[in-house]
């Protein structure tokens, strides 16, 4: 049977989906975004050429993201996303895949049921869900079924899991909506209040990857953008720096210190000291900021490395948790109700 079956682990997040296919490693890396015709609702299609369409669509056409904070905003969208992913990966199997999708530690159980219903609709025979954190600590290579504390940060698209791993499960956690979206969305702000200039969401993801920083450089580095000028309404170019990046992204970036201090004060006293000889553990794209590992050591005291693979980190945990399918449970793990029982 085993040489029939398709196991998949799905790393569904708010701007990139990842799938791991058993055996085979990463098979997708695909945008969370979906190009649907307004008139009929029918998907126009997927992934990187829907991606491509984003702020550059006619009135008929929306380029939509699916995926909200790391939950499914759009129900019937995210099921045929998830089709069409799994079609891609499966295409000569005769039996349905089992599947594991990474879920937000602060998830609810309506949001549970909703990410179930859609793999299920989308051709998943059975259904598990696995916490991001969880996901993230298997990845880097930590032993997560012994009694020892690791801090996990997931800096995602849409949101942040801040995290403490333990004996296979979160001991505390934190989930903010201070992820790489809001960090695009501070550029645009400190553009527009400095130069005047209006740039889109695009042109500020860019600008992060390329001189973001939140920790001063020893070389300053500069970009040219270009955008439309608020006071002529005419396009206009201005140069920003990585100096300017520290000023821009500085809100955003408090406002994960904050909670990542949150959870340290939360965290059993035992863990903690754990965790300062452990380090932190940072993954997702928007760990690749430059500094941001520096300045949540300085702040804390305790290391923070970032993994070999941010984005895939998550996806390749999961899928060594396929080996592990027989002891997860099947269906709704109810995440929210178990923490209000501790």
């Amino acid at each position: 049977m085993l040489l029939f079956e398709r196991d998949i682990a799905i790393d569904l997040g708010t701007s990139m989906t990842l799938v791991y296919v058993r055996g085979k490693g990463i098979a997708l890396r695909e945008p969370t975004v979906v190009a649907v015709d307004r008139q009929s609702g029918r998907m126009l299609s997927c992934g990187e050429d829907a991606e491509k369409m984003l702020g550059r669509t006619p009135a008929d056409i929306a380029a939509i993201h699916p995926i909200s904070a790391g939950v499914i905003s759009d129900y019937d969208l995210t099921s045929r996303f998830l089709q069409s992913l799994i079609s891609r990966v499966t295409s000569f199997s005769f039996f349905k895949p089992r599947v594991i999708v990474c879920v937000p530690s602060s998830i609810t159980g309506v949001e549970e049921r909703a990410i179930i219903d859609a793999a299920i609709e989308a051709g998943a025979r059975k259904v598990y869900q696995l916490e991001t954190a969880v996901a993230v600590a298997t990845g880097a290579g930590i032993d997560i079924s012994k009694p020892d504390g690791h801090m996990v940060i997931d800096i995602g698209g849409g949101t942040t899991e801040i995290a403490v791993v333990t004996l296979g499960g979160v001991a505390e956690c934190e989930s903010i909506k201070t992820a790489g979206g809001a960090f695009d969305e501070a550029i645009v702000r400190f553009v527009r209040r400095k130069h005047n200039l209006l740039i889109g969401l695009r042109t500020a993801e860019e600008l992060k990857m390329n001189i973001g920083s939140v920790y001063p450089r020893k070389e300053a580095s500069s970009q040219t953008v270009k955008g439309r000028c608020l006071l002529t309404g005419l396009p206009r170019s201005v140069t920003v720096t990585s100096d300017d990046m520290i000023e821009a992204l500085q809100e955003p970036t408090e406002r994960l210190l904050d909670a990542i201090h949150l959870v340290l004060e939360r965290t059993p006293p035992e863990l903690v000291a754990d965790l300062s000889m452990n380090g932190i553990v940072m993954s997702g794209g928007g760990s690749r900021i430059w500094g941001l590992d520096k300045l949540i050591t300085s702040r804390t005291g305790i290391e923070a490395v970032v993994v070999d693979d941010p984005i895939a980190c998550a996806a390749y945990g999961a899928g060594k948790m396929l080996r592990q399918l027989a002891s997860m449970p099947e269906g709704m793990i109810n995440l929210a109700r178990r923490r209000q029982l501790k």
